[in-house]
């Protein structure tokens, strides 16, 4: 059996210089710095995510009330066997979403979860959350400056933040 060690040799020649062509290409692209937000989301809400209880956090969150919306769409189990990994996600079909939250009542800090949405996505986020015990579970939507929320009772049978 023979190798054409040649054929190898130009090969990686050819690939070395696709590669390089296509890095020098990239010092023609212009990139454009993205629009400035507002303030209170250029920030992580390092304060809201050590507050206990819904109303606090949300407060520090986003200092508006909220509002319930059939619009909101919370999925959680109804019995979660394991308070340490809990999924639930949130859908919406709000316009102009900016942000979704998770609140876990009765965990020692409510904020469980903060997205901020950039425009142009789907307001659609999933996550697999701790829970202590059962409680009420709320998805927070940030849309066109108005909050909405759904909210959910969950059973939990075995505690997942140490209970």
């Amino acid at each position: 059996m023979t190798t054409d060690n040649g054929f190898w040799a130009t090969r990686r020649l050819v690939l070395q210089g696709a590669g390089l062509v296509a890095l020098a290409g990239f010092g023609n692209i212009a990139f454009e710095a993205a629009p400035a937000q507002a303030a209170v989301s250029d920030k992580y809400p390092a304060k809201a995510f050590t507050l206990k209880g819904d109303d606090t956090a949300i407060k520090a969150l986003y200092g508006k009330t909220v509002e319930v919306s059939d619009k909101v769409s919370l999925d959680a189990p109804e019995i979660a066997e394991n308070g340490a990994v809990v999924p639930i996600s949130a859908t919406t079909t709000l316009p102009n979403v900016t942000s979704i939250s998770f609140m876990v009542s009765e965990n020692p800090n409510a904020l469980a979860a903060y997205y901020r949405i950039p425009e142009g996505t789907m307001p659609e986020v999933a996550n697999r959350l701790k829970m202590a015990k059962t409680t009420k579970v709320t998805a927070i939507v940030e849309a066109g400056g108005k909050l909405y929320s759904a909210t959910k009772e969950v059973k939990v049978t075995i505690g997942g933040c140490g209970g």
